[in-house]
């Protein structure tokens, strides 16, 4: 049976006077890829932001095993082991791509940790470019660059916000097969996917927001067996 490594109880959000999240729960099972599905303006950045302490709650509770998070800074809330990709590729462009991966590293007590090594073994494209600058790669390779950054900080639990966003049919396969191989390996995914496709095909539980509420929390077989479960909170026909 699969344990509950994060979860959010009933938490709310706002940009200034803005209510965004409205008492949004739910849960992360450990080993497992959890995908956050919603029409634009749903919450689902919100929601990746406010997991990596970007941006406080305003109510409610996370909690990382049996340790509440949601009253910690960024930099605690990475240490404990919670690494936010965020959208954009937003690698340090003037530093070469090994220099971009040593910055983030960060040793921690986990069963396979990772390294330069490892990385490079994810992401062979970035060994090849490892004293080229980052700025000058292209927008695939930046994505696996900042995905490998976050690795290198040894996450429990790693937030991918549209890794696929811009990107050509081509890369975004590669990208995709390199998240199924990061689950394959046991880490613990929350993955914001415009495509409902990939993301039920990658996803062992998907949770659908509408206007900065759960409007669907149920598992991939759920929605294999009935997607409109799903799609019917998406705009999709």
């Amino acid at each position: 049976m699969a344990t509950e490594l994060l979860s959010l109880r009933n938490v709310h959000a706002h940009y200034g006077s803005s209510h965004v999240l409205h008492g949004v729960s739910f849960s992360l099972q450990e080993g497992q890829l959890l995908a956050l599905l919603g029409r634009n303006g749903a919450g689902k950045t919100t929601t990746m932001l406010t997991l990596a302490g970007l941006l406080p709650a305003s109510g409610g509770e996370i909690f990382l095993r049996d340790k509440r998070t949601s009253n910690l800074s960024p930099e605690a809330i990475a240490r404990q082991g919670i690494r936010l990709v965020p959208q954009g590729r937003r690698v340090f462009k003037n530093l070469s791509v090994q220099e971009n991966l040593e910055v983030a590293a960060q040793r921690r007590d986990t069963a396979a940790p990772w390294s330069l090594g490892r990385v490079y073994q994810m992401f062979p494209q970035l060994q090849s470019r490892a004293t080229q600058r980052a700025g000058t790669l292209s927008g695939g390779e930046q994505q696996m660059l900042v995905i490998g950054r976050a690795l290198m900080g040894n996450p429990n639990v790693l937030l991918l916000d549209e890794p696929s966003e811009g990107l050509a049919p081509l890369i975004v396969q590669e990208v995709n097969e390199s998240i199924r191989k990061l689950k394959n390996e046991g880490l613990s995914i929350i993955l914001v996917e415009q495509n409902f496709s990939v993301a039920q095909e990658l996803a062992d539980q998907l949770v659908v927001l509408n206007i900065g509420q759960v409007a669907f929390n149920g598992s991939s077989e759920q929605v294999r067996a009935d997607p409109e479960l799903a799609t019917r909170h998406l705009g999709i026909f």
